[in-house]
C-alpha cells in the first residue's frame, strides 16, 4: 500500500530534495558553457579538429554509460556522484592551463567519464532514498524540480558568462567552472544512501547481467526503456539548434538570448508541473506528446518571434514527458539493478540523439532549420500512437483473459 504524504519523514526527504536540487543546479551552472567554443576556435583549432573533439566526448559516453551504471548498483552510488563533478573539474582545468588539441581531448574524455558516472547513480539513489521513506510517489515531482533547477542554472551560467569573461578572460571562466565542480563534488557527499553495495569480486559483473536479465525477461520494462530515448533524445537534439532557429525569425543577434531564455522558460515549466502530471497513463501521455509536436511545428513554421512562444510550450510539454517517463522507467525496475537499467535507457538516448542530429544536419541544410524543427514533431506524432496502440492492446487483452477466469475452477 501506498503511503500517504503525511507518512512521510519531514527532515529525510527535505535533506535529499535540498541537496538534490542544489546538486543538479550547480551540476549545470558552468559558465564554460556558452564560451567553450569560443576557447577551442581561438586555439587555431580546425572544423574537422572540433568535430572530433565533439565524437571524443560523444564515444566516451556511449562506452562507459552501461558499465557506469553497473558499477552504481555495485558499490555506493553517492561515491559515483561525488567523484564525477572532480573529472569534469580535472577536464576543465586541463582546458584552460594547457590549451591544446592533446588538452582539449582529454578534458572531453574526463567530462564524458565524469558525466557517465552520474547517469543512473543520481536516478536510482534519488527513488530508492523516497521508497525507503514511503515517498517513492513524489519521484516524478522531485525529479522534474531538479531538472527545472538544472535549467535556470543553464540561464544563469548564459548571463553571467559573459560579463565573467570581460573581465577576466578564459581564464576566470574556468577557474569559475572548475570552482563549481568541487562545490557540486562536495555537496553530494550530503546525499542520503541506506543501500548496502554489492560485495565480493564479480559484484559488477553480476549487477550487468542480473539488469540486463530483467529488461530481456519482462515486456513492461522493455517499454518503458524503450519510452525514455523516444520522448527525450530528440528534443534534446533540438537543444543544440535553438539559436539558429530564434535567429531565423529575423530578430537582431543582441536578442537572440533573451528569446531563448522565453523557450528554456517553457522548458522549466514543463519540469515544475510534474507533480500534476505524475499520475498520467498511457493516452494522456499519447496526448502530452501530440500537443506538444503540434505546438513544436506550428511555432517553427510561422517563422516569427511570436511563433517561439508555442516552441517555448512545445520544450515544456517535451520536458513533462522526459520526466514522466523516467518516473515510468523506475516504478517497473527492481531496485537492485536500477542504476544499471537507467543507464541502458541513457545509452539509448545518446544513440538516438546522433541519429537525430544526421537526420536534422540533412533537412537543416537543404530546407533550413524552421523546416527541420517541424520535421522534428513527427517522431513524437509516432511515439503518440504507439503508446495509443499499446493501451488499446492491452486493454483488448485483459478483456479477453476475463472470461477465461470466470470459468476456471476456484
Amino acid at each position: 500500500m501506498t503511503p500517504t504524504p503525511t507518512c512521510v519523514p519531514a527532515a529525510a526527504y527535505r535533506r535529499l530534495t535540498t541537496t538534490l536540487y542544489g546538486y543538479s543546479f550547480l551540476d549545470e551552472f558552468i559558465l564554460l558553457y556558452p564560451v567553450y567554443a569560443l576557447l577551442f576556435s581561438d586555439t587555431g583549432l580546425s572544423v574537422w579538429q572540433l568535430s572530433s573533439l565533439f565524437a571524443v566526448w560523444s564515444v566516451t559516453g556511449v562506452l562507459l554509460e552501461i558499465p557506469s551504471g553497473a558499477w552504481a548498483d555495485a558499490v555506493s552510488r553517492r561515491r559515483l556522484l561525488w567523484l564525477g563533478p572532480l573529472l569534469t573539474a580535472a577536464g576543465f582545468a586541463l582546458w584552460v592551463l594547457m590549451p591544446s588539441y592533446g588538452a582539449f581531448a582529454l578534458g572531453f574524455v574526463l567530462w564524458g567519464a565524469g558525466g557517465a558516472l552520474g547517469s543512473g547513480a543520481l536516478e536510482a539513489l534519488v527513488h530508492d532514498e523516497l521508497d525507503r521513506i514511503g515517498a517513492a510517489h513524489r519521484y516524478a515531482r522531485v525529479m522534474g524540480r531538479a531538472r527545472s533547477a538544472g535549467l535556470v542554472a543553464v540561464m544563469a551560467a548564459m548571463g553571467l558568462a559573459g560579463p565573467v569573461f570581460a573581465w577576466g578572460g578564459y581564464a576566470a571562466v574556468g577557474a569559475a567552472s572548475v570552482l563549481v565542480c568541487l562545490l557540486t563534488a562536495a555537496l553530494a557527499t550530503r546525499f542520503p544512501e541506506h543501500r548496502t553495495p554489492v560485495t565480493g569480486g564479480d559484484g559488477w559483473a553480476t549487477t550487468l547481467r542480473a539488469g540486463l536479465a530483467e529488461a530481456r525477461a519482462d515486456r513492461s520494462v522493455r517499454g518503458a526503456l524503450l519510452l525514455v530515448p523516444a520522448v527525450t533524445a530528440v528534443w534534446g537534439a533540438l537543444d543544440e539548434y535553438t539559436p539558429l532557429l530564434v535567429l531565423g525569425t529575423g530578430v537582431a543577434q543582441s536578442t537572440v538570448p533573451w528569446l531563448l531564455l522565453l523557450i528554456w522558460g517553457g522548458a522549466t515549466a514543463g519540469g515544475l508541473l510534474a507533480g500534476a502530471g505524475e499520475r498520467l497513463g498511457r493516452a494522456p501521455l499519447a496526448g502530452l506528446l501530440a500537443g506538444s509536436a503540434l505546438a513544436l511545428a506550428a511555432g517553427a513554421a510561422v517563422g516569427t518571434p511570436a511563433g517561439l512562444l508555442l516552441v517555448a510550450v512545445a520544450f515544456g510539454g517535451f520536458q513533462l514527458s522526459s520526466v514522466l517517463a523516467d518516473a515510468r522507467l523506475q516504478r517497473r525496475i527492481d531496485a537492485t539493478g536500477r542504476a544499471t537499467l537507467t543507464s541502458v535507457a541513457g545509452l539509448g538516448t545518446e544513440l538516438a540523439t546522433v541519429a537525430v542530429l544526421g537526420g536534422y544536419a540533412v533537412i537543416g541544410t537543404s530546407a533550413g532549420h524552421a523546416t527541420a524543427f517541424a520535421w522534428s514533431a513527427v517522431p513524437y506524432l509516432l511515439t503518440a500512437v504507439v503508446l495509443v496502440a499499446a493501451r488499446t492492446g492491452a486493454t483488448a487483452s485483459a478483456a479477453r483473459a476475463r472470461p477465461r477466469s470466470r470459468r476456471s475452477p476456484s
